[in-house]
């Protein structure tokens, strides 16, 4: 895809998220102005009869009085359609404030710039955003039966579901209008949807790497620079202008759709306090606050070029993997009360909508992963024992397109360096584990996408 074509996608994605976050019919002039897009009027008429053939936007009026409305659609679910209600996620005293004071027009409300105070003043285990009753309700509701296994093993076990969830989520909370069943397509089987962008193809599978990475390498991730700016990378593969933009932190100022909140500008002072954040985030003991925590700075303080929230929203699942809680995959998060819990962080410093909105967030994800670890039955103790060098085996099998005659001569080989009474069972373990591989499992492996295909080719002739 060339750079202008990437460039008109992006322009889409803009409108059509600017058009979800204003409720009535508007004009174009107001269109305009709360994207931000530095283009002309004719431009942005063009575009907006783009998304109308897509399906995306109404337009009424004549040329003069002409507004446009976001046609919002229902969201897919595997166990049928959803239609995101606010209404369905109960709000404190508190986050109601935030929701009035948030929901008043842009002219409103005073213009503001980033407060380092707000960060330096929070104490890493004597502060918290959450209660004590609110850590110890989310314990309850998360803890797993593998709480006391190797970081990473729970997640492992439903790795299949949740790239396929928090991708989708996510994205969606981003304006991605690919349904649960295409991003599952997309994930399981490299087909992407005919009636979307590229873009939102890209945002998906982006997802997608992400997830693997946090998972996977649970023991050697945390709330460091390697981790945070390699995630950035990730996520924002093949979706910023400048590619050297990917996992670097931001050089010019930005601004934020939709808010009177302008973020730091100078370079020196992004870098000092993303290092206070990474560092903060890293003491905070309770794995619920290190997560919430998380989900308000980094977007807070805009680090990146763009893709910033994205990045909370994984990151934010680093603690809760470290420890076997219950992912966070923002199952059913309306899009609007996200953003406005954003903004009460961007413009007043304060967390109470935002938060609302995590607390209900993990309870939904939660409830979602018990009953699919449910489904799952009880883990193999024996897979367990031996899963790194299970993982291994079949890693230096698949990396090297081993064909089966081979393959079986080195399983039995290395079976040899286990205790006589383990040995059979072993190959089996690594032979039972090749023949259910496809396009939707090999990731945990660590494999490449040409590494598995070709290992397939291979496979296909025994």
């Amino acid at each position: 895809m060339n750079i202008s074509k990437q460039n008109i996608e992006r322009e889409l994605e803009t409108i059509k998220q600017t058009l979800q976050q204003l409720k009535d019919g508007v004009s174009i002039e107001t269109i305009s102005a709360a994207t931000g897009l530095k283009i002309e009027l004719r431009t942005l008429q063009r575009r907006l009869a783009q998304l109308q053939k897509q399906g995306y936007v109404k337009i009424s009026g004549n040329a003069r009085s002409r507004v446009y409305h976001f046609i919002s659609t229902d969201i897919a679910d595997s166990a049928g359609e959803v239609q995101l209600n606010k209404d369905l996620l109960p709000l404190s005293s508190k986050g109601k404030e935030i929701l009035a004071m948030v929901s008043r027009p842009m002219r409103q409300r005073k213009p503001i710039g980033y407060k380092r105070e707000f960060l330096e003043l929070y104490r890493p285990n004597i502060d918290s955003y959450l209660t004590k009753g609110e850590m110890k309700k989310l314990v309850e509701i998360g803890k797993t039966i593998g709480i006391d296994q190797p970081a990473g093993t729970y997640a492992k076990e439903i790795l299949n579901r949740l790239l396929i969830d928090l991708s989708w989520n996510s994205s969606r909370l981003e304006g991605n209008t690919y349904s649960l069943l295409d991003t599952e397509r997309l994930i399981s089987h490299g087909e992407a949807a005919d009636n979307k962008s590229a873009s939102e193809a890209q945002m998906i599978l982006n997802h997608k790497d992400a997830i693997e990475f946090i998972v996977q390498a649970a023991d050697d991730i945390g709330f460091n620079r390697y981790t945070i700016l390699n995630l950035h990378a990730l996520l924002s593969n093949n979706l910023l202008p400048d590619p050297a933009a990917s996992g670097r932190l931001r050089t010019f100022g930005v601004g934020i759709n939709q808010s009177v909140y302008t973020p730091i500008a100078i370079p020196q002072q992004i870098d000092e306090m993303f290092s206070l954040i990474l560092n903060k985030a890293e003491q905070i003991k309770d794995p619920f606050e290190q997560a919430f925590f998380i989900m308000v700075h980094l977007p807070y303080l805009q680090p990146f070029d763009d893709v910033n929230k994205r990045v909370s929203r994984l990151a934010a699942n680093i603690p809760l993997n470290r420890h076997n809680l219950a992912p966070l995959s923002f199952i059913d998060v309306p899009n609007d009360l996200y953003i406005q819990g954003m903004i009460g962080i961007y413009e007043f410093n304060r967390i109470e909508l935002l938060k609302d909105v995590f607390l209900w967030a993990y309870e939904r994800s939660a409830a979602r992963y018990a009953v699919i670890r449910q489904s799952l039955g009880e883990p193999d103790p024996f897979r367990l024992k031996y899963r790194e060098q299970i993982r291994e085996l079949i890693a230096e099998i698949v990396s090297n397109a081993i064909p089966p005659k081979k393959a079986s001569a080195r399983i039995e080989s290395r079976s040899k360096q286990l205790p006589d009474a383990d040995q059979a069972k072993f190959i089996e373990a690594v032979e039972s584990e090749l023949m259910a591989l496809h396009e939707g499992n090999f990731a945990r492996y660590k494999v490449r996408p040409a590494e598995f295909k070709q290992w397939k080719e291979i496979w296909k002739k025994k």
